[in-house]
């Protein structure tokens, strides 16, 4: 993070360029400069620490405080600068298609070398500190409160933002991701949720989580839960997770379907193949695909993705293997490249003569577009892709069952992981 500050001398009114009359030139810039100065005083540290932070539960007091740190980095940095009738200017990455690439060594989509510089000195970049100055005060007292906001939440309390406030969740979502490529440091460490909760878990996996209360809890996510498995929470780093032991496990295996992750249960793969299962619930949210990768580089077990055999299914692989787009700046948190495909495959649909329905003209393009995909530029997948166009059809995990309820756990899983070495 970088905030660079040229200085233009003289009063606040000094510090845009002639604007539309709906939009005095200074407005923004003195809200701005007086919401920062009255909260975040003169001669004093900015700091959202809460006085009685070390007093608050665990899994709050062990909030990363180089997290913290980073914020009120970017908050010392604005009053200071707006203080002294300067100007401050933020510079990140270009936040665009063009920027971001696919790293060919880690296996990963990155933001490329590109970068933008957000100032003050526009209306919109004005706009931005001014919301951003907002959200660092709104994490401050949330933190002090001992409490979390989702994304939703958040969007809703800046009504009462008044100049600061978003028009669009968009608006919102992006400034959290502006802090976290700034901070280098992920939203769950701000507190902030998403509205989507996390995947289930059952299997031979014994975890400690940390309560609301700060108390740690010893779970076995096979024998301490019921059928629906371990609940993964929106946060799943270290200091509120830690992986005490995988027993007798031999593998992850991410499915996208409830169905399916339900008849394994039901079948007791878990047990009998040394399976933890994962209920990935379609496209993962990212506290699912972070825990996948913690599990799977902490355990050293290999993770294994069983999904339908369609391009958006193959995409959902995509995005936990070698990450996705709108998540590049934390791709090395969120992706797992070691994982492999498991099925269904579009020669699976031939083999096993499955039920199958057409691919609509849709599917075809997005199979087509693959071709391109860096993350399918392989033989494995170029010749499934070509395989799948020619015979034009795709089918769901749960076609499996055209041979009863037990064939897939008698006898497709274990071909498929046979071809694996498992």
């Amino acid at each position: 993070m970088s905030v660079t500050v040229p200085h233009l001398g003289g009063n606040m009114s000094a510090l845009a360029p002639p604007l539309p009359q709906t939009h005095p030139p200074s407005h923004i810039h003195k809200r701005l400069a007086h919401y920062t100065i009255t909260r975040f005083q003169a001669n004093t540290t900015p700091t959202i620490f809460h006085p009685n932070i070390s007093k608050a539960p665990a899994q709050w007091s062990s909030m990363p405080k180089s997290a913290i740190g980073q914020l009120e980095q970017i908050a010392a940095q604005i009053h200071k600068q707006l203080n002294r009738g300067m100007v401050p200017e933020m510079n990140l990455p270009t936040r665009s298609k063009a920027n971001i690439i696919f790293d060919q060594q880690q296996q990963v989509w990155k933001y490329g070398k590109s970068r933008t510089t957000r100032t003050a000195k526009k209306l919109d970049g004005a706009y931005m500190l001014l919301r951003t100055t907002y959200l660092l005060d709104f994490i401050r007292d949330m933190v002090g409160q001992q409490k979390s906001s989702t994304l939703r939440e958040l969007y809703y309390i800046s009504e009462g933002w008044d100049l600061g406030k978003f028009h669009s969740q968009d608006e919102s979502n992006k400034l959290i991701e502006d802090l976290e490529i700034v901070t280098n440091f992920q939203r769950e460490d701000f507190k902030i949720r998403p509205e989507e909760d996390g995947a289930k878990v059952l299997g031979d996996l014994t975890l400690t989580e940390i309560n609301r209360k700060g108390k740690p809890m010893r779970i076995n996510c096979r024998d301490d839960v019921g059928d629906t498995g371990y609940a993964i929470p929106y946060n799943v780093e270290p200091e509120k997770i830690t992986f005490n032991n995988s027993g007798n496990a031999r593998c992850i295996i991410a499915i996208e379907t409830g169905g399916m992750f339900d008849r394994l249960v039901e079948n007791g793969f878990d047990e009998s193949h040394g399976a933890i299962l994962v209920h990935i619930k379609g496209q993962p949210a990212r506290s699912t695909r972070r825990f996948l990768q913690r599990l799977s580089d902490e355990t050293s077990l290999p993770l294994l993705v069983f999904t339908d055999a369609d391009p958006w299914s193959y995409r959902i692989y995509g995005s936990i293997a070698y990450g996705a787009i709108k998540t590049a700046h934390i791709s090395h948190l969120l992706a797992t490249p070691s994982a492999r495909y498991l099925g269904v495959t579009p020669s699976d649909i031939t083999n096993y003569e499955l039920p199958h329905d057409e691919l609509t003209e849709r599917d075809r393009q997005a199979l087509k577009s693959m071709r391109s995909d860096p993350r399918f530029l392989n033989d494995y997948w170029s010749s499934e892709i070509e395989l799948q166009l020619e015979m034009g059809l795709k089918a769901e995990q749960q076609a499996l069952a055209k041979y009863g309820l037990d064939f897939v756990t008698d006898t497709y899983l274990p071909e498929k992981l046979a071809e694996v070495g498992l």
